[in-house]
């Protein structure tokens, strides 16, 4: 977690600026889940991923592979 995290005020403020005003007893919670939101996007950006392909590009249907693979079994459904 950031050594900075959103308070309860601040994200009664960002929600209004937003259009989204807050009930007051939904200050805390909006907030915390900011701040959890934020530290889960802080723990992924520093996760070194290499040359790994991100998943939705190998199970995407324009993926050749598998574009080939659904239109075989489409043609074989529609022969039976």
């Amino acid at each position: 977690m950031s050594a900075v995290e959103l308070t309860a005020a601040e994200a009664a403020r960002c929600a209004l600026r937003a259009g989204l005003p807050l009930a007051g007893e939904r200050h805390a919670d909006v907030a915390a889940s900011a701040n959890h939101i934020h530290a889960v996007i802080s723990t992924l950006r520093d996760l070194d991923f290499g040359e790994t392909l991100p998943a939705a590009h190998a199970a995407h249907p324009a993926h050749p592979v598998r574009a080939a693979h659904v239109v075989e079994r489409e043609v074989a459904d529609a022969s039976l």
